[in-house]
């Protein structure tokens, strides 16, 4: 995998420069991107031009980056995942474009991404083991950080489509707080949900990207933020787990434990359960809406699940939407509580591998956090020898708290190296 801070410190340094780092992501395109398909558009002229214009002196330094084909560029076609809207070009582009270009990004290409953000697999490999889906609905950006085609690449995360992939994909992702990056321009499902992610190679990678694109004091490399308090939840709410996604977890509560860091199982109160079971019904209904344009004129073009859904969604009535959402209300008030306790939540980042590529895996795991509108990070714990698929686990913390959410992961991610 490409990391993005050390890139970036080597042009600094003149070690160097953006058009060579574009080149190094190129080749690895050149090698694998024909078996993992993680591009909706590419256009290699333009990202060339970008790089040798590219000062390469401050912010991300030239470094490439991958946009998730939800979000509009003007230069290059925004399709949704959707023969609908095949060749379609917006008249702008969305502001997460214009930050990261401004903060000396240079844009690679638009990521595969599912229909509309939804269900309906993306036509992208797992880089681990082919016969395995990526994730979804940010297929392409996890799998192209994953099989070093960028160091750095945007997704969104409506259920679990940032941390989901990142754990199948076995990279770092971070969901942040609810609208700390910028959602216009970007194709909305669920408005209440909907949640712009970047994914790197390392805790530290997304860390520094994020600082560099939003001017926020994100970065954790060289800090000193002490020792967090973990708290584990097994989410018993959301599901059954596999014995692959209690030996990621197990695993990363050993290596936490062996390095001296406090560790303690704690219970949710019940108001938590709850919010995770009104996820769907804001899900579906917000979705219904935002599709309702392309359900009246299009419906033929639409597949069979997101169809469901669609149907499913004009079948929430306001009573019930209303209700979910104070629901919801009720269990962000309630997060308070559970971070006087602890710095940071541990958790499952999926409940098992990544599944056949007849779908793209199962969110459950994510809804909470992404209703609860808090900073999420997965960290990749683990690794199955039998069909090479890793397994991470959530790091979650305090709304607003996105920095020491970033800080928690990385303390994790240096303690689980140190048991490798």
């Amino acid at each position: 995998m490409m990391r993005a801070l050390d890139l970036a410190e080597a042009i600094e340094a003149g070690d160097l420069t953006p058009a060579t780092v574009l080149e190094l992501a190129l080749e690895a395109i050149g090698e694998r991107e024909k078996e993992i398909r993680a591009f909706a558009h590419l256009d290699i002229d333009r990202a060339r031009m970008a790089a040798r214009a590219c000062a390469g002196t401050d912010g991300l330094f030239g470094l490439p980056v991958g946009f998730k084909d939800i979000i509009d560029t003007a230069d290059l076609p925004t399709e949704f995942g959707s023969p609908i809207y095949k060749g379609y070009r917006p008249k702008a582009d969305a502001p997460i474009v214009l930050m990261t270009e401004a903060a000396q990004g240079v844009t690679l290409g638009k990521t595969a991404t599912t229909e509309f953000a939804f269900l309906n697999p993306a036509p992208t490999f797992n880089p681990h083991n082919a016969a395995h889906t990526p994730g979804g609905s940010s297929a392409g950006s996890a799998a192209g950080v994953a099989a070093g085609f960028m160091p750095l690449a945007f997704g969104t995360q409506t259920g679990g489509s940032v941390i989901r992939p990142a754990s199948y994909c076995g990279v770092a992702a971070m969901k942040p707080s609810f609208r700390l990056l910028p959602l216009q321009g970007v194709k909305p499902f669920a408005p209440l949900l909907d949640t712009l992610g970047l994914f790197g190679a390392r805790v530290a990678d997304v860390a520094f990207g994020l600082a560099a694109i939003t001017g926020r004091d994100l970065r954790i490399d060289g800090g000193d933020f002490g020792k967090p308090t973990f708290g584990v939840t097994r989410q018993p709410f959301a599901g059954e787990m596999s014995r692959e996604a209690n030996a990621a977890l197990d695993h990363a509560i050993a290596a936490l434990e062996k390095a001296g860091i406090a560790v303690r199982e704690i219970t949710l109160q019940p108001i938590f359960a709850e919010a995770h079971a009104h996820h769907r019904a804001i899900n579906n209904h917000e979705g219904a809406i935002s599709l309702m344009w392309e359900n009246a004129r299009h419906r033929d073009k639409l597949s069979p699940i997101l169809r469901d859904c669609i149907e499913a969604g004009q079948a929430v009535s306001l009573a019930e939407y209303d209700a979910a959402r104070s629901v919801a209300n009720k269990a962000r008030k309630a997060t308070h509580r559970v971070f006087e306790e602890v710095d940071a939540l541990l958790t499952f980042s999926a409940p098992g591998l990544a599944p056949g590529r007849d779908n793209t895996g199962d969110a459950t795991c994510n809804k909470l956090v992404t209703l609860l509108g808090l900073p999420a990070v997965n960290v990749p714990a683990w690794r199955d020898a039998a069909s090479n698929l890793p397994m991470g686990v959530q790091v979650i913390g305090a709304f607003g708290d996105d920095q020491r959410t970033l800080a928690a992961a990385h303390v994790l991610e240096q303690a689980l190296a140190g048991q490798a």
